[in-house]
């Protein structure tokens, strides 16, 4: 007799999980314009793309700019960000790659050469034309982390304990979000990489 209640409170979980999210959709646009503060101007760099391209974030100004840290072996919080930014890059439509640019960088330049970072970012179906995926030489990828407030140091066995850190650098570069973790609303992300879009 129970399991009837049971799927009818999952049932209503749902549905309020639902109008609250509508909810959250309509009136988060109108709230977010003016809403994100300026924190700073972000720390330029210089890297390689999986491409082999250079990759310099002073390059996108009049682009805004999603800034994050990641390595290709990680088996535990790297794996929910990336598929995470890959939805959202999907849901910006045309803005992707001619507005918005995602740079992902390594932690873990020893193993993440281009090449292997050309493969993790086809495997997530990252598209080229406005995700880079970073790499340097090691003590150049310490001062970017550094710079970026990211602790990144390995740990045994090949992994590299790190900050999980995501921001958002404006089209005149400067620095405006910063969210710690994996597990940021995907919705919210989007709504702050698109009102510094449409910013005046």
């Amino acid at each position: 007799m129970q399991r009837p209640i049971v799927i009818a409170l999952a049932v209503l979980a749902a549905v309020a999980s639902l109008v609250v999210l509508h909810a959250y959709e309509v009136s988060q646009p109108a709230a977010q314009p003016s809403a994100l503060p300026k924190i700073g101007p972000a720390p330029d760099f210089e890297l390689t793309s999986q491409d082999g391209a250079p990759v310099r974030l002073g390059d996108f100004r009049g682009k805004v700019v999603a800034v994050t840290f990641i390595y290709t072996l990680c088996s535990d919080t790297c794996p929910v960000l990336t598929p995470m930014m890959s939805f959202v890059q999907d849901r910006l439509g045309s803005d992707f790659g001619s507005k918005i640019i995602f740079i992902s960088v390594t932690v873990d330049p020893e193993r993440d050469t281009p090449q292997v970072l050309k493969d993790y970012a086809q495997a997530f179906g990252a598209n080229p034309s406005g995700w880079f995926f970073a790499t340097g030489a090691p003590d150049v990828i310490r001062d970017v982390t550094r710079r970026y407030g990211v602790f990144a140091s390995k740990a045994a066995g090949g992994n590299v304990d790190h900050t999980f850190l995501t921001s958002i650098v404006d089209p005149q570069g400067i620095l405006r979000v910063q969210y710690l973790g994996v597990r940021f609303d995907p919705e919210e992300f989007r709504h702050d990489l698109l009102s510094l879009v449409n910013e005046r």
